[in-house]
């Protein structure tokens, strides 16, 4: 990207002093020489719209494989989501003849002061 930007910046400086020497000698120019020399501008003319089609190109082909970078993670992390949904619903955190992994803060207020009863 770097390289073709130059390269457009490169040739927009010759079309500059293509067309400052155009300007500046116009007037003693014989009439082929004048469509020579607009024919050069022209000629760089295209050869930068050129690079800057190939910049834009680039830019949307980059753009491209990003976002398709992107969906793929964000459908991973749908799917990751959805799985660790299932996960945590089908465990529902208590089991028969067990106790609940969840607790309520007055459940471990009675606890902590249970056993600090049993520590006296």
């Amino acid at each position: 990207m770097r390289e073709l930007d130059q390269r457009t910046e490169d040739k927009k400086a010759e079309i500059d002093s293509l067309a400052a020497a155009y300007i500046e000698s116009v007037k003693n120019m014989l009439p082929e020489e004048r469509v020579e020399h607009l024919r050069k501008i022209q000629s760089a003319y295209s050869k930068c719209k050129e690079y800057s089609d190939d910049k834009v190109q680039l830019a949307m082909q980059t753009y491209e494989m990003v976002d398709k970078h992107i969906r793929r993670l964000d459908a991973d992390l749908a799917r990751f989501e959805a799985d660790l949904k299932d996960k945590l619903e089908g465990s529902d955190f208590e089991t028969p003849g067990s106790r609940s992994l969840k607790r309520t803060k007055s459940e471990r207020q009675k606890k902590f002061s249970w056993s600090r009863q049993e520590n006296i």
